[in-house]
């Protein structure tokens, strides 16, 4: 797919900037969309998600949410780049940081009336601190492997989340405990899927669960969203 956004520069709160990559669709939005990367950076599939959503009517940005780490953070997703972003990932020591640059993104797309956040992994993990402590009006999280560590707050928008059985960071476990402190939110479970069977650029995709997720997704967000 030809990419159709443009790269800039947000500022988040505490006066952080930050590299996004945003993509406007052709007529007015039907909302915004903030894509909330997996822990391999903003990369090509990042926006691709982000160039998808905009052709479907969605104004939509996703921010280098390692910038306050390293800058330009695009990694492949063989052993050896797992490793690396896993290092990156673990100098980020407080959610607060990440909501700070999701909400700037928020900000910059607000223009287009309400705002959801889409996350995969460590950004599912950031959707739901988006609606728990942020102003987002809408949450989608992609096997967010740590939710389970954040199931005492309460989200204050609505979200659903996508998980495979397969998932070997959110295990079944961990999932029932999200289940069972917050019943009232709704847990798709795909049947034989890994962690990341979103991107068709992972081992672990796969196409049938990435299909029927993006179809949940998409129903959710026309009626939260626009």
């Amino acid at each position: 797919m030809e990419r159709t956004g443009e790269t800039l520069t947000l500022t988040a709160a505490d006066g952080h900037s930050l590299s996004a990559y945003k993509a406007a669709p052709e007529g007015p939005p039907r909302g915004g969309l903030v894509i909330v990367q997996e822990i391999f950076g903003v990369t090509d599939h990042i926006r691709d998600v982000c160039d998808r959503y905009a052709a479907e009517g969605y104004l939509a940005i996703a921010p280098a949410m390692f910038d306050r780490v390293q800058r330009g953070v695009e990694l492949g997703y063989s052993e050896g780049t797992v490793a690396e972003a896993l290092a990156i990932r673990r100098q980020i020591t407080h959610w607060n940081l990440p909501l700070l640059d999701a909400e700037a993104a928020r900000v910059a797309v607000g223009e287009a009336g309400k705002v959801a956040c889409v996350g995969y992994c460590f950004g599912g993990d950031t959707a739901w601190v988006g609606v728990a402590r942020g102003g987002f009006d809408a949450a989608v999280a992609f096997y967010g492997g740590h939710i389970y560590t954040l199931i005492d707050e309460t989200p204050k928008a609505p979200i659903i989340l996508h998980y495979g059985t397969e998932d070997h960071i959110a295990s079944a476990d961990k999932i029932a405990l999200i289940r069972e402190r917050h019943p009232d939110v709704p847990i798709y479970i795909y049947d034989g899927a890994g962690h990341g069977f979103n991107c068709d650029a992972r081992a672990d995709y796969d196409a049938a669960a990435a299909n029927l997720a993006l179809e949940r997704t998409r129903a959710f967000l026309a009626q939260h969203i626009g």
